[in-house]
């Protein structure tokens, strides 16, 4: 890890804040002042010192050769602390792809395309396997009218935005009853997932789906169907338009017109994705894993000390430094919850050696022609952990230690001016203080 922090004790002399060329002899008499000045932290010991020769309200020239003065003037600045990692620019880390019914693979993808919603990721007894987007795969056969879920939902979902039209959902808080199904000898499924019956009294809301409260039954007998379901929030509803879309949808993707869908019919990803790897062969078994995939989009990881990453967030911008010497600006997209072992030490691109705890930060990067051209690099990524703007700020060179404690800053005219010190960055300190304002002349080491 680099740093451009500069600190407090870099350059800095010690005077006594009473001190001024007006307090010394009068107008009459010329005599050779030596001051102190640190030019190193105390800890090191590290001192030299100036010569000022001069009279009352000027100053002479040095006559020690080690150390030289000039003037600079408070500028109004902005000034940022900032630290450089290492990172790779690629597309994620991949993530594992497993079959979710039998059958053998009778069809895979090539390495390095994308897979697109609605599209076939691989095929099972030549059967696609579709990919649609979502956060709940289908873990049940989904037949029965009026069954009620967030796999329904993925379902629902993607074929709207494929472009069918799935008919009006039920909205939430809604009670629905699932219905039986009669067995279909195109598709092996027989009755509904959960149990078979009929559908429970009460009004039809226009989507083919029976609504009404639970345990309520025609005539007022003992219910005989299952126990009615409320619609809760995320939830979708499997009514008799969305399976008529399902069938539509079936028929155009070249699968067989059922209505019903299986578990492993579909392989539900959060998006898009590209292929990073094939593992299966053609004749494999389909219940296992198939291949790897990726984002498509390029990221940054970075591996950061967990004590470091404290001072990142979510939406704070950083700049990546690319291997033909160009920049792009991203964005950190994740920071990890989870600390892991180091593999690498820091000469790949870890924050240590071998063991050490690591966080890793994902960064997403603007789409310029550099970060196109490239698969996977090696990068550096720099991240401003804290700006201050518009604040008034001259060369760390021109503090001056007091003797009884803190900074001041020394006028052309020989004069103490005490500050306080805030943000130290490239080698400038921002300053605060009685009679400092922009434009206002300060000695300085040169």
């Amino acid at each position: 890890m680099t740093s451009d922090d500069t600190g407090p004790a870099r350059s800095s002399r010690r005077r006594r804040a009473g001190d001024t060329a007006g307090g010394g002899p009068s107008l009459s008499r010329r005599r050779t002042i030596l001051r102190a000045v640190a030019l190193g932290a105390v800890a090191t010991g590290a001192l030299g010192a100036i010569a000022w020769q001069g009279r009352a309200g000027k100053t002479g020239t040095p006559v020690d050769s080690g150390s030289r003065v000039a003037t600079a003037a408070v500028v109004r600045t902005d000034l940022s602390n900032s630290q450089t990692l290492k990172g790779t620019l690629g597309y994620g880390r991949p993530r594992a792809v497993k079959g979710g019914k039998p059958g053998l693979v009778t069809w895979l993808p090539t390495t390095g395309v994308t897979v697109r919603r609605g599209e076939p990721l691989y095929r099972v007894d030549n059967v696609p396997v579709s990919v649609f987007y979502g956060g709940t795969p289908l873990y049940r056969t989904l037949s029965a009218r009026g069954t009620t879920g967030p796999d329904v939902k993925t379902v629902a979902d993607n074929l709207g935005a494929l472009g069918y039209d799935i008919g009006a959902q039920p909205s939430v808080g809604t009670w629905v009853t699932q219905h039986a199904v009669a067995q279909d000898g195109g598709t092996g499924a027989a009755g509904a997932a959960g149990g078979a019956g009929g559908a429970s009294s009460g009004a039809s809301d226009g989507t083919g789906t029976a609504t009404g409260r639970p345990g309520a039954s025609a005539g007022g007998s003992a219910p005989t169907t299952p126990a009615a379901v409320q619609v809760k929030r995320g939830d979708k509803v499997l009514t008799s338009d969305l399976i008529a879309a399902v069938k539509r949808w079936q028929t155009a993707a070249g699968l067989p017109s059922t209505g019903v869908l299986g578990v492993g019919d579909l392989a539900v990803l959060p998006g898009a994705v590209r292929v990073d790897g094939v593992q299966a062969q053609l004749a494999d078994p389909a219940d296992g894993t198939l291949m790897t995939v990726t984002s498509t989009a390029k990221s940054v990881s970075v591996a950061v000390a967990p004590d470091d990453a404290g001072s990142m967030k979510r939406g704070d911008s950083v700049t990546v430094a690319l291997p033909d010497s160009s920049t792009a600006e991203g964005t950190i997209a994740s920071i990890s919850t989870s600390v892991q072992l180091s593999e690498g030490g820091a000469g790949d691109g870890g924050v240590g050696g071998p063991g050490q705890t690591e966080l890793t930060v994902s960064i997403t990067v603007g789409d310029t022609a550099a970060v196109r051209r490239l698969n996977s690099a090696p990068v550096d990524v720099r991240f401003t952990s804290e700006t201050r703007k518009g604040v008034l700020a001259v060369p760390v060179g021109a503090l001056l230690a007091l003797s009884e404690g803190g900074y001041a800053v020394q006028l052309p005219g020989g004069r103490l001016v005490p500050v306080r010190t805030g943000m130290f960055s490239k080698g400038m300190v921002e300053i605060s203080g009685s009679g400092i304002s922009e434009g206002t002349k300060v000695v300085t080491t040169s």
